[in-house]
Protein backbone atom coordinates (compact mmCIF):
# COMPACT_ATOMS: atom_id res chain seq x y z
CA UNK A 1 0.00 0.00 0.00
CA UNK A 2 1.36 3.38 -0.97
CA UNK A 3 1.29 6.05 1.71
CA UNK A 4 -0.61 9.32 1.27
CA UNK A 5 2.60 11.27 0.72
CA UNK A 6 3.75 8.77 -1.94
CA UNK A 7 0.44 8.95 -3.80
CA UNK A 8 0.37 12.75 -3.58
CA UNK A 9 3.96 13.15 -4.75
CA UNK A 10 3.32 10.87 -7.73
CA UNK A 11 0.33 12.99 -8.77
CA UNK A 12 2.25 16.25 -8.44
CA UNK A 13 5.33 14.96 -10.26
CA UNK A 14 3.18 13.69 -13.12
CA UNK A 15 1.48 17.10 -13.33
CA UNK A 16 4.84 18.87 -13.25
CA UNK A 17 6.42 16.72 -15.95
CA UNK A 18 3.41 16.61 -18.26
CA UNK A 19 2.15 20.17 -17.77
CA UNK A 20 -1.17 19.05 -16.31
CA UNK A 21 -3.54 20.57 -13.78
CA UNK A 22 -4.84 18.19 -11.11
CA UNK A 23 -7.45 18.40 -8.35
CA UNK A 24 -6.24 19.95 -5.06
CA UNK A 25 -3.91 17.81 -2.94
CA UNK A 26 -4.84 16.81 0.65
CA UNK A 27 -4.94 19.69 3.13
CA UNK A 28 -2.41 17.88 5.33
CA UNK A 29 0.28 19.18 2.97
CA UNK A 30 -1.12 22.68 2.48
CA UNK A 31 -1.64 23.79 6.07
CA UNK A 32 1.63 22.83 7.75
CA UNK A 33 4.96 23.98 6.31
CA UNK A 34 6.91 21.04 7.73
CA UNK A 35 4.59 18.57 5.98
CA UNK A 36 4.80 20.66 2.81
CA UNK A 37 8.60 20.58 2.95
CA UNK A 38 8.57 16.79 3.21
CA UNK A 39 6.32 16.57 0.16
CA UNK A 40 8.39 19.07 -1.84
CA UNK A 41 11.62 17.21 -1.16
CA UNK A 42 10.05 13.86 -2.05
CA UNK A 43 8.70 15.30 -5.32
CA UNK A 44 12.07 16.82 -6.20
CA UNK A 45 13.83 13.51 -5.51
CA UNK A 46 11.66 11.87 -8.18
CA UNK A 47 12.45 14.40 -10.92
CA UNK A 48 15.58 13.61 -12.91
CA UNK A 49 15.73 16.86 -14.89
CA UNK A 50 18.76 19.18 -14.48
CA UNK A 51 18.49 21.63 -11.57
CA UNK A 52 19.87 25.09 -12.45
CA UNK A 53 19.37 26.65 -9.04
CA UNK A 54 16.96 27.54 -6.28
CA UNK A 55 14.25 30.08 -5.51
CA UNK A 56 13.50 31.83 -2.26
CA UNK A 57 9.77 32.06 -1.52
CA UNK A 58 7.75 33.85 1.11
CA UNK A 59 10.37 36.59 1.41
CA UNK A 60 7.99 39.47 2.14
CA UNK A 61 8.14 40.41 5.84
CA UNK A 62 4.40 41.31 5.97
CA UNK A 63 3.58 37.91 4.43
CA UNK A 64 5.76 36.11 6.97
CA UNK A 65 3.92 37.89 9.80
CA UNK A 66 0.51 37.32 8.21
CA UNK A 67 0.99 33.56 8.01
CA UNK A 68 2.80 33.44 11.38
CA UNK A 69 5.95 31.86 9.95
CA UNK A 70 9.50 32.46 11.16
CA UNK A 71 11.29 32.58 7.81
CA UNK A 72 10.92 31.96 4.06
CA UNK A 73 11.57 28.63 2.36
CA UNK A 74 13.32 27.53 -0.83
CA UNK A 75 12.66 25.17 -3.74
CA UNK A 76 14.62 23.80 -6.69
CA UNK A 77 14.43 25.38 -10.15
CA UNK A 78 14.71 23.14 -13.22
CA UNK A 79 16.37 23.88 -16.55
CA UNK A 80 13.17 23.40 -18.55
CA UNK A 81 11.54 26.25 -16.60
CA UNK A 82 14.43 28.70 -17.14
CA UNK A 83 14.01 30.97 -20.18
CA UNK A 84 15.67 33.96 -21.79
CA UNK A 85 14.07 37.37 -21.49
CA UNK A 86 11.35 37.94 -24.09
CA UNK A 87 10.18 34.34 -24.36
CA UNK A 88 6.48 33.45 -24.15
CA UNK A 89 4.76 31.84 -21.18
CA UNK A 90 1.34 30.22 -21.42
CA UNK A 91 -0.84 30.67 -18.35
CA UNK A 92 -3.99 28.99 -17.02
CA UNK A 93 -6.66 29.54 -14.36
CA UNK A 94 -4.30 28.31 -11.63
CA UNK A 95 -1.67 30.96 -12.43
CA UNK A 96 -1.30 33.25 -9.42
CA UNK A 97 0.54 36.13 -11.07
CA UNK A 98 3.91 37.55 -12.05
CA UNK A 99 6.86 38.65 -9.90
CA UNK A 100 10.00 40.74 -10.42
CA UNK A 101 13.19 39.61 -8.69
CA UNK A 102 16.94 39.99 -8.37
CA UNK A 103 18.80 36.78 -9.20
CA UNK A 104 22.44 35.86 -8.63
CA UNK A 105 24.73 33.31 -10.23
CA UNK A 106 26.73 31.58 -7.51
CA UNK A 107 30.13 29.92 -7.98
CA UNK A 108 30.31 26.17 -7.46
CA UNK A 109 33.10 26.77 -4.93
CA UNK A 110 30.23 27.47 -2.50
CA UNK A 111 29.60 23.72 -2.23
CA UNK A 112 33.11 23.01 -0.92
CA UNK A 113 33.08 25.87 1.59
CA UNK A 114 32.76 24.50 5.11
CA UNK A 115 31.76 27.66 6.95
CA UNK A 116 28.54 29.62 7.42
CA UNK A 117 27.54 32.11 4.75
CA UNK A 118 27.39 35.64 6.17
CA UNK A 119 26.80 39.11 4.75
CA UNK A 120 30.55 39.69 5.08
CA UNK A 121 31.73 36.68 3.03
CA UNK A 122 28.84 36.20 0.61
CA UNK A 123 30.34 38.38 -2.15
CA UNK A 124 33.17 35.91 -2.76
CA UNK A 125 30.68 33.37 -4.08
CA UNK A 126 28.67 35.62 -6.43
CA UNK A 127 29.56 35.59 -10.12
CA UNK A 128 26.75 37.50 -11.87
CA UNK A 129 23.56 39.38 -11.05
CA UNK A 130 20.47 40.01 -13.20
CA UNK A 131 16.79 41.05 -13.16
CA UNK A 132 14.33 38.21 -13.40
CA UNK A 133 10.61 37.66 -13.92
CA UNK A 134 8.95 34.68 -12.26
CA UNK A 135 5.52 33.49 -13.33
CA UNK A 136 3.95 31.78 -10.33
CA UNK A 137 1.10 29.31 -10.13
CA UNK A 138 -0.13 25.93 -9.01
CA UNK A 139 -0.35 22.60 -10.78
CA UNK A 140 -3.69 22.23 -9.03
CA UNK A 141 -7.17 23.63 -9.64
CA UNK A 142 -6.99 26.21 -6.89
CA UNK A 143 -6.56 29.94 -6.52
CA UNK A 144 -5.11 32.28 -3.96
CA UNK A 145 -2.52 31.81 -1.20
CA UNK A 146 -3.70 30.70 2.22
CA UNK A 147 -0.35 29.63 3.70
CA UNK A 148 3.33 29.12 2.91
CA UNK A 149 2.56 25.39 2.82
CA UNK A 150 0.17 26.06 -0.08
CA UNK A 151 3.11 27.33 -2.14
CA UNK A 152 5.84 25.04 -0.83
CA UNK A 153 3.95 21.79 -1.40
CA UNK A 154 3.50 22.62 -5.11
CA UNK A 155 7.18 23.00 -6.09
CA UNK A 156 7.29 26.49 -4.58
CA UNK A 157 4.53 27.42 -7.07
CA UNK A 158 7.12 28.30 -9.69
CA UNK A 159 6.03 28.05 -13.32
CA UNK A 160 8.70 29.85 -15.37
CA UNK A 161 11.72 32.09 -14.77
CA UNK A 162 12.87 34.61 -17.37
CA UNK A 163 16.30 36.18 -16.87
CA UNK A 164 17.42 39.54 -18.21
CA UNK A 165 21.00 40.39 -19.19
CA UNK A 166 23.60 39.36 -16.62
CA UNK A 167 26.10 41.81 -15.15
CA UNK A 168 29.27 40.92 -13.30
CA UNK A 169 28.56 41.22 -9.62
CA UNK A 170 29.62 44.35 -7.82
CA UNK A 171 28.69 45.76 -4.44
CA UNK A 172 25.72 48.11 -4.74
CA UNK A 173 22.97 49.01 -2.31
CA UNK A 174 20.62 46.10 -2.96
CA UNK A 175 18.51 47.25 -0.02
CA UNK A 176 17.08 50.27 -1.81
CA UNK A 177 16.67 49.81 -5.58
CA UNK A 178 13.47 51.00 -7.23
CA UNK A 179 11.66 48.39 -9.30
CA UNK A 180 8.58 48.28 -11.51
CA UNK A 181 6.66 45.83 -13.66
CA UNK A 182 4.24 46.93 -16.36
CA UNK A 183 1.94 45.98 -19.21
CA UNK A 184 1.71 49.13 -21.33
CA UNK A 185 -1.11 47.75 -23.47
CA UNK A 186 -3.57 47.89 -20.56
CA UNK A 187 -1.80 50.63 -18.59
CA UNK A 188 -0.95 48.27 -15.73
CA UNK A 189 1.99 49.55 -13.67
CA UNK A 190 3.17 48.28 -10.27
CA UNK A 191 6.11 49.90 -8.49
CA UNK A 192 8.25 48.22 -5.88
CA UNK A 193 11.58 48.23 -4.09
CA UNK A 194 14.24 45.65 -3.28
CA UNK A 195 13.88 46.50 0.41
CA UNK A 196 10.69 44.41 0.52
CA UNK A 197 12.66 41.19 -0.05
CA UNK A 198 13.55 39.68 3.36
CA UNK A 199 15.46 42.87 4.31
CA UNK A 200 17.21 42.82 0.91
CA UNK A 201 17.96 40.36 -1.94
CA UNK A 202 21.48 39.66 -0.67
CA UNK A 203 20.09 38.62 2.70
CA UNK A 204 17.59 36.39 0.90
CA UNK A 205 20.48 34.83 -1.04
CA UNK A 206 22.36 34.25 2.23
CA UNK A 207 19.29 32.52 3.65
CA UNK A 208 18.96 30.17 0.66
CA UNK A 209 22.64 29.28 0.59
CA UNK A 210 22.68 28.34 4.26
CA UNK A 211 19.54 26.23 3.85
CA UNK A 212 21.05 24.45 0.84
CA UNK A 213 24.20 23.80 2.86
CA UNK A 214 22.18 22.50 5.81
CA UNK A 215 20.28 20.11 3.51
CA UNK A 216 23.61 18.89 2.06
CA UNK A 217 22.60 19.64 -1.53
CA UNK A 218 25.50 19.72 -4.00
CA UNK A 219 24.95 20.55 -7.68
CA UNK A 220 28.71 20.55 -8.37
CA UNK A 221 28.34 23.48 -10.79
CA UNK A 222 27.65 27.20 -10.86
CA UNK A 223 23.96 27.88 -10.18
CA UNK A 224 21.31 30.61 -9.97
CA UNK A 225 19.38 31.79 -6.93
CA UNK A 226 16.16 33.77 -7.36
CA UNK A 227 15.66 35.88 -4.26
CA UNK A 228 11.95 36.77 -4.12
CA UNK A 229 9.57 39.35 -5.50
CA UNK A 230 10.20 43.08 -5.17
CA UNK A 231 6.62 43.89 -6.23
CA UNK A 232 4.63 41.12 -4.56
CA UNK A 233 2.53 38.76 -6.67
CA UNK A 234 1.16 41.02 -9.42
CA UNK A 235 -2.10 39.80 -11.00
CA UNK A 236 -1.90 39.12 -14.73
CA UNK A 237 -4.82 41.23 -15.92
CA UNK A 238 -4.26 40.70 -19.62
CA UNK A 239 -2.18 38.67 -22.02
CA UNK A 240 0.62 40.47 -23.84
CA UNK A 241 4.04 41.90 -23.05
CA UNK A 242 5.10 42.43 -19.43
CA UNK A 243 8.29 44.40 -18.78
CA UNK A 244 10.18 44.52 -15.50
CA UNK A 245 12.81 47.07 -14.52
CA UNK A 246 15.25 47.08 -11.59
CA UNK A 247 17.47 50.13 -11.07
CA UNK A 248 21.17 49.46 -11.79
CA UNK A 249 20.36 45.97 -13.12
CA UNK A 250 18.23 46.63 -16.19
CA UNK A 251 15.16 45.16 -17.88
CA UNK A 252 13.53 41.77 -18.32
CA UNK A 253 10.35 40.88 -20.20
CA UNK A 254 7.97 38.09 -21.11
CA UNK A 255 5.03 37.58 -23.44
CA UNK A 256 2.05 36.18 -21.56
CA UNK A 257 -0.32 34.14 -23.70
Amino acid sequence: MKTLIEKTSNRLVDAFLNNKIISPIPSKFTKNLNEAQKLRKLCESKIKLPVIGFKAAGTGIPLIKKFKEKEPFYASVYKNNFLKSGKSVKINKSTLGIELEVCYKVRKSFFSYKGHITMKNISRFIYYMAPCIEVVGYRQRKRGIKSFADLCSDFGANVKFLKGNSKKYKKINFGNLKTAIMNKKINQYVAGNTNTVYINPLNSLRFVLNKVKKDKVNLNKDFWVFTGSTVGVVPIKSKGLYIGRIDKLGYVKTKIK
